[in-house]
């Protein structure tokens, strides 16, 4: 377990956590900036992603918290709203006029910005062409705007389970361990939220609900993904994927350099738009950079943030790891992606779809515990019979708990 520290006046620490790019990009990135402000030194540390929280938690209950740490949205609400953060209003107003108001929502909590929404990335569908034309289907949509509707989708696979090989699927959604949020794409999609705009109850017992329950848990009665790919699986679809034994994939494009390396040339892959229901969505995925309330010298720890949101450096940042960038203006450049560029486009049209409502829902101080019981009310659904009315009554009931507890931990 790697330990926390304070920075001092002119020294700032930084705990961090991805892939080796990733690390080895941040270490570039914080010398950048010691070049840029002689006599200052920036201490980065990566740690593994399973002990990013509780590291910091421990720092932050005896005082040895990191300046700066990096976060995923939906922890974010956590932090924010329990004072944990420093407060970044005015530093960061550059970058907030360049950031859509969906990524910086993300990032805010009662009116005050906590942090820079670095990168973001996302889910798109890839498929495998040769499979798709041994089964009949001929033509992959390549613009958004042409996107499967849910009927056209549920015919495409229901055309390539049918044509499948035994031990073979049309397909598999990544909504495994802690991505049980990613089921709210199709809630999104069609046209459903978790809660109420006020954020103070749930809005699960809605027609809405009902459909995009419906329409995922179809997936496995008519058998078109693998019945070992449920919310609580040990396996990812992912390897499945790379492992040739799906036709099609949920897949975020962080993913995309593994599979690069691990497919090679034994098969070809696109990338598509996930299916439309009443509208387009898709998930907030990607991390934030923030500072501690507590930082030794938090007018420094600001300006770092401020540092690693600016063009260049989150530039170079996405462009190196494969994500996307939050800033208008760069989304509209083509970057130099290091790994497959020719996907990218998709997952960048893709993210247009999030919306400030669909953020508000996932960046709630007790999303945590909603992730988890959408992972274990999912699976009852989906491979224990549970009913739809019955699932959705009870993830809502959960939802109005966790809030209810909330508020209450916030009054006292």
């Amino acid at each position: 377990m790697s330990t926390t520290s304070r920075g001092s006046q002119d020294r700032l620490t930084f705990q961090t956590y991805g892939t080796d790019v990733e690390a080895a990009i941040y270490l570039e990135l914080a010398a950048r900036f010691e070049r840029e402000h002689r006599g200052v030194t920036v201490e980065v540390t990566t740690v593994p992603f399973r002990e990013a929280a509780t590291s910091i938690d421990a720092g932050l209950v005896s005082g040895t918290a990191p300046d700066v740490f990096r976060v995923d949205y939906p922890t974010m609400g956590v932090y924010a709203s329990t004072g944990q953060l420093l407060a970044l209003d005015g530093a960061v107003d550059e970058l907030a006029a360049d950031v859509s108001p969906a990524f910086m929502e993300a990032v805010s909590q009662g009116g005050s910005v906590y942090g820079v929404p670095q990168h973001v990335d996302t889910s798109a569908l890839l498929v495998r062409p040769d499979v798709l034309r041994d089964a009949g289907i001929t033509s992959i949509p390549d613009r958004i705007e042409d996107a499967w509707t849910w009927e056209e989708f549920g015919e495409v696979a229901a055309a390539l389970r049918d044509a499948a090989p035994a031990g073979n699927a049309a397909f598999a959604v990544n909504w495994q361990a802690f991505g049980a949020f990613r089921w709210l794409n199709f809630l999104f999609q069609a046209g459903g939220h978790v809660y109420d705009t006020g954020l103070e109850s749930s809005t699960l017992e809605t027609p809405e609900a009902v459909r995009a329950l419906d329409f995922t848990r179809s997936f496995f009665t008519e058998r078109l993904v693998p019945q070992t790919t449920s919310t609580k699986a040990a396996t990812y679809p992912d390897a499945l994927f790379t492992s040739g034994t799906l036709a099609m994939v949920y897949a975020g494009n962080f993913l995309l350099p593994s599979f690069a390396e691990t497919i090679g040339d034994r098969f070809t892959y696109a990338a598509t738009y996930l299916p439309r229901g009443a509208r387009r969505a898709s998930e907030l995925g990607g991390n934030a950079l923030v500072a501690t309330r507590t930082a030794t010298n938090p007018e420094l720890a600001a300006e770092f943030l401020a540092f690693l949101g600016a063009p260049a450096q989150m530039r170079d940042f996405c462009a190196a790891s494969v994500l996307l960038p939050t800033r208008e203006s760069l989304r509209d450049q083509d970057l130099d992606f290091a790994v497959s560029p020719d996907l990218m486009p998709v997952y960048t049209d893709q993210i247009t779809t999030i919306e400030q409502r669909d953020v508000a829902d996932v960046t709630t101080p007790t999303f945590a515990e909603v992730n988890l019981s959408l992972a274990n009310e999912l699976e009852a659904c989906f491979l224990e019979g549970r009913g739809t009315e019955e699932t959705l009554r009870s993830l809502g009931e959960q939802v109005d708990a966790a809030a209810t507890l909330n508020r209450r931990d916030l009054a006292s």
